[in-house]
């Protein structure tokens, strides 16, 4: 292998001000440092001419909220034809709900996976593997005979739907700079916010108007689609110089050839030149091992805080779905497709929390650089939380209380609204926030929030009949008020703290990297 010429060692980190490329000056004291995420590459996607740029963000967009969009569709569609299953193919109780939480666990922790082989093979490569999975198990579901061969296929669905969410992030970070990534990561995370909403509504309308197995043949023929537009339109945006994985990958590789460092790039050198590049390695076991990257995000307290958020936000969420659908079907009678309708009122706040609080929190980083004088830090993003985290415990608590005393369903609707615009303003800020202050590992850190989310739901999947029979919907959402207060305290300690841990972390990492 070509060993590069080494001129100059360039700190691993996240960039002390915002990028080159930006409306925003470096000060003086940080114009020699370039961080990984801006290694001159050839064929730059943050350099492209405007008109191919559109172009291909355009595309991207299309692409990547329609699979957005069919991954928690896939997830919820069972939901309303779960005792037409059963009755078909003669499986209990507990055999439908692993059909569930088998699907909710891989989902949330194959990303993992997808994350570290996207990091060494580029996005492209997973988005096909991935959407053939989903294929195939979408294919085997609609003819399946047994609930064995449901479960079995419901996991191989998952693994192949996981991918899109967790890579989908890494795609935005190859693009799109720091001061516009919390404007496109609403946009683009708007579309799976619709799936616990439309999955319902959706399942319960081709069930009702063939049968249960109109449902995966319906996710059959979007797999497909989704694989012919990613393998025809899809440019890949990953360049390898840009990746912490793979940069480790092949140190490792070449540690027996000498002592090496990377990035590296030349002392004087343009944005527009590449950066001297490794020959390509080839993939082993190590190199795919999904544990070290994990290890790397986790080892960080800023990290962790903010994953425990996002983990109760989203099992919050989950459990919200499932205790409203047994209140709307149990206490006002309601039917699949009423129940969807009315949890539709949780997918429209999501959006609009998704999109107007991504586009807040860019409004919000924009004002503080300016105020800084044009330094820039990751915990910047955070501040846009605030302004919802009154509101979050109230909307709980009010909806809980409308539930439990069956109010009118219109109330019912509004708060739905509220919770979801509320809750998911402060993820949008979280989502950003991991994104910016892992540079060079987004996809491993957006893998990682998706195992956190994953683990979490399937938790308050288990817990939440049980509560809800022995508390009612009162005090349930009202314990749920109180952890996700206690969840704002977090973030608040990570914007105060989380600068100076994150350069801790990466004073640390220098050092082991320069031994």
């Amino acid at each position: 292998m070509a060993t590069p010429t080494i001129a100059k060692v360039i700190p691993v980190s996240e960039p002390k001000s915002l990028p080159h490329n930006s409306h925003v000056e470096p000060s003086p004291d940080t114009k020699e440092i370039i961080d990984i995420e801006h290694v001159p590459v050839n064929d730059d996607p943050r350099q492209w001419s405007y008109a191919r740029k559109v172009c291909s963000r355009h595309h991207l967009m299309l692409l990547i909220g329609q699979v957005d969009a069919v991954s928690p569709v896939d997830r919820n569609f069972v939901y309303s034809s779960n005792i037409l299953i059963r009755t078909d193919l003669h499986a209990t109780n507990i055999q439908i709900s692993w059909t569930l939480a088998a699907f909710i666990l891989v989902q949330g922790n194959f990303p993992l996976i997808w994350s570290v082989i996207a990091e060494i093979t580029g996005r492209k490569v997973i988005y096909l593997l991935s959407s053939g999975l989903f294929v195939v198990g979408s294919a085997v579901l609609a003819l399946s005979k047994t609930i064995e061969v449901m479960i079995a296929m419901r996991t191989l669905q998952a693994a192949g739907s996981s991918a899109f969410l967790a890579i989908s992030a890494a795609t935005l970070a190859d693009i799109y700079d720091t001061h516009e990534r919390g404007t496109m990561m609403g946009i683009f995370y708007a579309a799976p916010l619709l799936g616990p909403a439309l999955g319902p509504v959706i399942g319960g309308l081709l069930s009702q108007a063939f049968n249960w197995r109109a449902i995966f043949y319906f996710l059959l023929i979007c797999g497909v689609v989704i694989f012919l537009f990613f393998l025809i339109l899809f440019k890949d945006t990953y360049r390898c110089e840009r990746s912490l994985t793979y940069c480790s990958a092949l140190q490792r590789r070449s540690a027996s050839r000498g002592p090496f460092q990377l990035p590296v790039v030349p002392e004087k050198i343009s944005s527009a030149t590449p950066t001297p590049g490794p020959d390509n390695i080839r993939l082993s076991i190590k190199d795919i091992n999904p544990f070290p990257p994990y290890f790397q995000i986790l080892s960080r307290k800023n990290n962790v805080l903010v994953l425990t958020v996002n983990g109760l936000v989203f099992g919050f969420n989950y459990c919200l779905s499932y205790t409203c659908e047994r209140t709307l079907a149990n206490a006002y009678g309601y039917d699949a497709l009423s129940v969807g309708l009315v949890l539709l009122c949780l997918g429209i706040g999501s959006v609009a929390g998704s999109i107007i609080g991504g586009r807040w929190s860019d409004r919000v980083v924009g004002k503080m650089v300016k105020a800084n004088g044009g330094q820039w830090h990751a915990e910047m993003r955070l501040e846009s939380s605030k302004l919802t985290m009154l509101w979050i415990p109230l909307s709980l608590i009010g909806y809980g209380w409308a539930c439990d005393k069956h109010l009118n369903v219109a109330v019912i609707c509004v708060m739905l609204v509220l919770v979801g615009f509320t809750t998911i303003w402060m993820y949008a800020s979280t989502l950003a926030y991991l994104v910016d202050a892992n540079p060079g590992r987004s996809a491993a850190a957006v893998a990682t929030n998706s195992s956190f989310r994953g683990s979490l739901a399937f938790l308050s999947v288990l817990i939440a009949v049980p509560l809800q029979n022995a508390w009612g919907d009162g005090i349930l959402f009202t314990g749920w008020a109180c952890v996700l207060a206690a969840a704002e305290l977090l973030i608040i300690i990570v914007v105060h703290k989380g600068e100076s841990w994150r350069k801790g972390n990466e004073e640390n990492e220098r050092k082991m990297l320069s031994k």
